[in-house]
């Protein structure tokens, strides 16, 4: 089979070759796998910039979706001719992670979804959603399960509370859906009137420039009548943590994501933010089985259709989707073809 590695710190040293179809244990599942997708995290690990670790000549991409090719003589939970998506951290099956569960992310502590197939244990898959093709399934390991644990994974989202999103990224885009599907209300933020039109055609209630409005987050918290938003969903780093700490309401939670515009900040949020705003700030790494499985019943109860980007590359073609991805040209979700 054809098979990416990472072989280097950068993306001209992806390595495209011929590998061997991996072979099954008793309670494995082979996927064949039709699609994949891109996240931040995959750019970074390929840059040798990622700082959970990843194994060496490592195959990339957390994201796929395929069609089980075969199962392992002890496998009970899924047949040849099932359609599937892979778990994230193939070890989270619920609850919280802990040490042993954290080490077991796609693409980077074991080979990922940027292959023609992949053996998983039967744990470590869900069933696609009946609604979605498999490009559109391929984009929920990752950021949809992220956007789904910042909103339910510890204080549920509810009908009328407010939920701030950063940008035009796949688990901001999540997050709008998700939100909208459940009567929430949503302010968008970014940087340009194409993506502005594009937010409020997916929901988003108030979208706000940031390269116009500096004080985004106050401008926020205004709209909510002064009462602060109840979800925010950082995913830019020191100066956007800012903002998002002007924007929060009391008990309001701050689920950090990412840090895509960097480790530094102009002004460095203190420990004495979250106190004297009264709210949660909460780190997330995707989440667990379970909430994937909840996650993948709201996409059929309410027809939630992830959005994808134009571009669509070929397996071939992954070193020219990773650049693609880091010049910003994508909006949505960047898909691969297998």
């Amino acid at each position: 089979m054809k098979s990416w590695s990472v072989a280097g710190k950068s993306f001209d040293a992806l390595e495209f070759k011929d590998t061997p179809v991996p072979e099954l244990g008793d309670r494995d599942v082979l996927v064949k796998f039709h699609a994949s997708s891109l996240n931040y995290r995959d750019l970074i690990i390929a840059q040798g910039k990622y700082s959970f670790g990843n194994k060496d000549n490592v195959v990339p991409a957390s994201d796929g979706a395929g069609t089980v090719e075969r199962v392992g003589k002890n496998v009970t939970r899924f047949k040849q001719g099932d359609k599937v998506v892979a778990l994230f951290n193939q070890g989270h099956l619920a609850g919280s992670l802990d040490d042993k569960s954290v080490a077991t992310g796609l693409g980077g502590n074991i080979d990922g979804c940027l292959r023609e197939y992949g053996a998983f244990d039967e744990n470590g898959l869900v069933h696609k959603p009946d609604n979605l093709d498999f490009r559109q399934a391929a984009t929920l390991t990752c950021a949809g399960v992220t956007a789904w644990n910042a909103l339910y994974g510890l204080k549920p989202l509810l009908p009328g509370d407010y939920v701030l999103t950063q940008g035009t990224g796949g688990v901001s885009i999540f997050a709008v859906q998700f939100a909208k599907a459940a009567g929430a209300k949503v302010i968008a933020t970014t940087s340009s009137d194409a993506k502005a039109q594009r937010l409020k055609e997916l929901g988003a209630d108030h979208v706000l420039n940031y390269k116009e409005d500096a004080n985004w987050g106050e401008t926020a918290k205004k709209i909510t009548a002064g009462r602060g938003v109840q979800h925010v969903l950082e995913v830019g780093g020191p100066n956007t943590m800012i903002q998002s700490l002007n924007a929060i309401g009391r008990d309001g939670i701050i689920s950090i994501i990412g840090f895509l515009g960097g480790f530094k900040g102009e002004k460095q949020p203190t420990f004495l933010d979250p106190l004297t705003r009264g709210c949660i700030v909460r780190g997330i790494l995707v989440g667990s089985r379970l909430q994937f499985e909840e996650m993948n019943r709201a996409i059929e109860a309410n027809n939630i259709q992830p959005v994808v980007d134009e571009k669509v590359f070929k397996l071939a073609e992954a070193k020219e989707a990773y650049q693609y991805m880091w010049d910003q040209k994508h909006f949505g979700k960047l898909t691969i073809d297998i």
